[in-house]
């Protein structure tokens, strides 16, 4: 450290001649050494998995807006009595039996999910997995109160 302010007063000795404006300001200027750590970039959480995929089997008996699958990509295709939400996911609109089939579809390309996934398939054979909703059947009941 002495060295160092030694060294700072020589400068300023000398240095005077060099620079032909009245006050200097200099400064001694102490930079931080690094420290033994593990590396400062940001790394990957390990975010909770989202489980995406059926939540309802084929076979199962669903009530109404119940969700039968979730998805990113169209991997499946809303049938009878099935819903489409803006992210994807299918659920039901009557309440009734699940029943999951594979069918020839024809993509739509005026919905936003069919022209991301099906533009340049047009012409091509293509097979998806349908969800259906088969409604129960109403009570054949009926009792006349009034007639006009």
């Amino acid at each position: 450290m002495t060295l160092l302010t030694q060294l700072c007063a020589y400068t300023l000795k000398y240095s005077k001649s060099l620079v032909n404006t009245p006050a200097t300001n200099l400064a001694c200027v102490r930079y931080a050494s690094k420290k033994a750590s593990s590396s400062t970039r940001n790394k990957p959480c390990n975010r909770r998995p989202k489980h995406r995929g059926w939540r309802v089997q084929d076979g199962g008996f669903v009530e109404e807006s119940t969700i039968l699958a979730t998805q990113i990509t169209a991997r499946f295709h809303p049938g009878l009595y099935v819903g489409f939400g803006k992210n994807g996911t299918l659920y039901a609109l009557e309440k009734g039996k699940v029943i999951v089939t594979c069918e020839k579809i024809n993509p739509n390309l005026d919905h936003s999910w069919a022209r991301i996934y099906y533009t340049g398939r047009e012409n091509s054979v293509i097979y998806k997995k349908h969800f259906n909703v088969i409604p129960e059947p109403q009570d054949n009941r009926f009792v006349l109160i009034d007639a006009i």
